[in-house]
C-alpha cells in the first residue's frame, strides 16, 4: 500500500496497519528500531519468537517429491521453478549452525535409507534450498564441475555448511552456477 502495510491473519481474522514510515524503519533502519517494530508484531500475534523446524516427515516428503520431479521434469526445469517452491523474503535471516547442521542430518538420513533417491546430490541440494527458503533462512544453491575425471556436483550453503558436502569424496568442484536467496 502507498501509505504503510497491512497485515493480515486469516487464520484469527486479526489486521494489523504499518504506516509508511514504520514499513522503512522496518526495511531500512537501525537493528534497535527492527527490534522495537518486530517486538509490537509479537505482541498483536503476527510474528513468533522463534522459527519452528522442520519435522523430519516432512523433509522426507520434500526429498522423495523432490527426486521424483528431477526425474520427470529434468534438473534444469526444477531449477526454473525454485522461483515458486522457495520464495525469496526481503529480510533472510541466517540460520544457526545447530538449525542447518539438524537439516543436514535429516536429508542425509533421509536419502541413504531410500531405496528411491539413495543418495543422489541434486534432490538433496534443492531440497535443503527449499526448505531453508520457505523459512526465511538465507540458503545458496550451487551446481558445481571437477574437470578430471569429469563430474557434476551440486549442494546448498547455509550457515557454513553444505548439503550435501560441497566435496564428496575430497574432490573439489568449481561452481559454475549459483542460485541465491532471491531465485537468481
Amino acid at each position: 500500500m502507498s501509505d504503510g502495510a497491512l497485515i493480515a491473519d486469516w487464520k484469527r481474522t486479526r489486521f494489523l496497519g504499518m504506516t509508511a514510515a514504520d514499513v522503512r524503519k522496518l526495511a531500512e533502519g537501525s537493528p534497535e528500531e527492527r527490534a522495537e517494530l518486530v517486538g509490537v508484531l509479537r505482541r498483536a500475534g503476527c510474528a513468533t519468537d522463534r522459527r519452528t523446524p522442520q519435522p523430519d516427515a516432512v523433509v522426507a516428503i520434500w526429498l522423495r517429491g523432490v527426486h521424483l520431479l528431477i526425474r520427470t521434469a529434468g534438473f534444469g526445469r526444477v531449477l526454473r521453478m525454485l522461483a515458486l517452491a522457495a520464495p525469496g523474503y526481503a529480510r533472510a535471516d541466517v540460520p544457526s549452525a545447530d538449525e542447518a547442521a539438524r537439516l543436514k542430518q535429516a536429508v542425509r538420513t533421509h536419502s541413504r535409507g531410500s531405496w528411491l533417491v539413495n543418495g543422489d546430490c541434486k534432490s538433496e541440494a534443492v531440497t535443503a534450498f527449499v526448505l531453508l527458503r520457505r523459512c526465511g533462512l538465507e540458503a545458496v544453491l550451487h551446481v558445481g564441475v571437477r574437470e578430471h575425471p569429469f563430474a557434476m556436483h551440486a549442494w546448498t550453503e547455509s550457515a557454513g555448511l553444505c548439503i550435501p558436502d560441497a566435496d564428496p569424496r575430497g574432490h573439489a568442484f568449481t561452481s559454475v552456477l549459483s542460485i541465491d536467496c532471491w531465485g537468481r
